[in-house]
């Protein structure tokens, strides 16, 4: 039996992973500690295989009064974690890090493709916070401590939060521009699926895991249409004035921007259990 620490309690990534991994509750035990307390510093870690480190900020604000807070918790609190986990003897050391890393949306017109040769060139202190925790998380790695590095696109699927179900209001729309796009995302259940898969691997390295096929946004929003059962209709012909002002304005680019990662660096995709449309429709 594979024993897994998720650090950072009552998490959307971290609670769907305990339940995924708990319908074979004979191969995983699993338990979350909390980290807006000492818990997680009193507990002796080396009853676990495995520590999953899910804890931290997400990109939910760019006011500068709050970059030391960001660099405090998802930085200099997950190498704390991951130093723990190494001194109290884990085998392996999951940490979240994110696309972010590899900077802002170009604007429309511009695909941005991340390759196994694209360096990371973090914008703002949340990308830096997370570029610095997984750069110094995989100078820990040693012969007995494996780190595994995992940097996620969008993960989405029901009850998420972010960007995602902030699309469901554009699906009600009657008309929604056709700009054509590419994005990497990863639905939940796949990302949970791909957890137990380097876990069960016992792998290390760092991953980029996403959906077997990229996804658009005039997709979402149509399968999400389709599935209040409202009709739409796409036009281009507003996309001459949204290519001029994603220029300018970085929340166009984050809905019709286009930024992927090379389908060669998330190896076979044999996590994928779900697939686009029907994850679409499962996170309505």
């Amino acid at each position: 039996m594979k024993r897994i620490l998720i650090t950072g309690k009552n998490s959307y990534i971290g609670q769907s992973c305990k339940k995924w991994l708990e319908k074979n509750s004979n191969e995983y035990f699993v338990e979350e500690v909390e980290t807006k307390n000492d818990d997680w510093k009193n507990l002796d870690y080396s009853n676990y295989d495995t520590v999953l480190h899910v804890a931290g900020i997400a990109h939910v604000s760019s006011d500068p009064k709050l970059a030391d807070l960001y660099y405090k918790i998802n930085r200099d609190f997950a190498i704390d974690v991951a130093k723990k986990a190494k001194n109290d003897g884990v085998k392996q050391f999951i940490f979240m890090s994110s696309m972010i890393i590899y900077g802002k949306d170009e604007p429309i017109g511009k695909e941005k493709v991340i390759t196994k040769d694209t360096k990371p060139s973090a914008v703002d202190f949340y990308g830096k916070s997370k570029l610095e925790a997984d750069i110094a998380i995989r100078e820990l790695e040693d012969e007995k401590f494996k780190v595994v590095i995992i940097r996620t696109p969008m993960v989405y699927g029901p009850g998420c939060k972010g960007n995602f179900p902030r699309l469901k209001k554009l699906a009600k729309m009657p008309i929604f521009p056709d700009v054509g796009n590419k994005r990497s995302m990863i639905y939940i259940d796949n990302l949970c699926e791909f957890f137990k898969q380097i876990i069960d691997r016992e792998a290390s390295g760092t991953f980029y895991p996403q959906n077997r096929d990229y996804i658009s946004t005039v997709q979402i929003i149509n399968v999400m249409a389709e599935s209040m059962n409202k009709k739409i209709h796409f036009t281009k012909i507003f996309n001459p004035l949204i290519k001029l002002l994603s220029k300018k304005v970085t929340l166009i680019n984050k809905v019709f921007g286009s930024k992927t990662y090379s389908k060669d660096l998330s190896g076979d995709f044999s996590y994928i259990v779900v697939e686009n449309d029907e994850s679409i429709r499962r996170s309505m």
